[in-house]
C-alpha cells in the first residue's frame, strides 16, 4: 500500500558508526523492490503445443509472452511492531487506539522535520478524538548529533514535554545546525521550555534512556528503515514526507478496516 512520490525519504549523507544487526532482507526494502515489479512482466515460454499461445515460429525461438502483473502488491502487516506500551514516554494517544501510527523519524533528516512540522499536527487532531496513536521511533542514522538529539527529546518526555521539545528541535519545519544540537544548546533548549535543568540532564546521561534510544533505533534498523521518515500505519509500511492527504487517506482507510 506505499505510495509513490516525489518527496521520497531522505537519504543520510553519513554513515553509522558502528555495525548493527540487520535483516538480509529488510521488510522495507523488500516491499520497494516489489513495487518495482508490480507493472508488466516478460515470461519466456517453452512451451511447443502448436495450440498455445507464444509458440514459437517454425524453426524459430519461443516466443515472448507478455502477463500483465497486479496492479498492486500486497503490504505485509507489520502491527506486531506497534509497542502499545503504556510506559511508552514516546507514544501519544491512547494504548487502545484502533490504529497506531509508528514514525521513525531523525533530529537531522530535513524530510523528517517538514513531515513533523506539516503533517503531525493534523495527526495529532486523530489522537485527540482517540482514533490514533503515534509512536516515536528515532533511528538516528545521521550519528552522534541525532543520537544527542533523540536522548534529550526523551529526557524532556521525561518531564511530560516531548511535543513541545520535538516541535522546537524541528522549528518551522527545518533542523538545527550541529552546534544547536551539542549538549549545551540542548540542555538550554530545555531551560527555555521550563524543565528542570538538573533532572533533564541527569537523565540525557541516564543508562535508562540511552538503552531505551538505542532499542528503539535497533527496531527501525533491523526493520530496514535505514532512510527516514518511514512509517507503519495500522501495521502497514510507507516511507518518505509525502503530502498530509496521503497519511489522511491511510489512517481513514486503516479506521474504516477497524469499524
Amino acid at each position: 500500500m506505499t505510495r509513490p512520490d516525489p518527496r521520497s525519504a531522505d537519504e543520510p549523507s553519513t554513515t553509522m558508526g558502528s555495525p548493527r544487526r540487520r535483516w538480509l532482507t529488510p521488510v522495507l526494502i523488500v516491499l520497494s523492490t516489489l513495487a518495482l515489479v508490480a507493472g508488466v512482466f516478460v515470461v519466456h515460454s517453452a512451451s511447443t503445443d502448436p495450440g498455445s499461445e507464444g509458440t514459437a515460429a517454425e524453426g524459430g525461438e519461443p516466443a515472448a509472452v507478455v502477463v500483465e502483473a497486479p496492479s498492486e502488491v500486497a503490504a505485509p502487516d507489520l502491527s506486531s511492531e506497534e509497542s502499545r506500551n503504556p510506559e511508552d514516554l514516546l507514544a501519544e494517544g491512547p494504548v487502545d487506539a484502533p490504529v497506531a501510527l509508528v514514525v521513525f523519524t531523525d533530529y537531522q533528516c530535513p524530510y523528517c522535520a517538514q513531515w513533523t512540522h506539516e503533517t503531525a499536527p493534523v495527526m495529532r487532531e486523530y489522537v485527540e478524538r482517540g482514533e490514533l496513536r503515534i509512536e516515536w521511533r528515532d533511528v538516528n542514522v545521521y550519528g552522534e548529533d541525532s543520537e544527542r538529539a533523540a536522548r534529550a527529546s526523551l529526557a524532556a518526555a521525561m518531564q511530560g514535554e516531548h511535543e513541545a521539545y520535538q516541535q522546537r528541535l524541528f522549528e518551522g519545519g527545518e533542523i538545527r545546525s550541529s552546534a544547536d544540537l551539542s549538549e549545551e544548546a540542548l540542555i538550554d533548549l530545555a531551560g527555555e521550555l521550563g524543565l528542570d535543568t538538573d533532572r533533564f540532564t541527569e537523565d540525557l546521561h541516564s543508562e535508562e534512556v540511552a538503552s531505551t534510544i538505542a532499542a528503539n533505533a535497533q527496531q527501525g534498523i533491523e526493520l530496514g528503515a535505514l532512510s527516514t521518515p518511514a512509517f507503519l500505519i495500522g501495521g502497514t509500511p510507507t516511507m518518505g514526507a509525502q503530502p498530509t492527504e496521503v497519511f489522511v487517506d491511510m489512517v481513514d482507510e486503516a479506521l474504516a478496516e477497524e469499524d
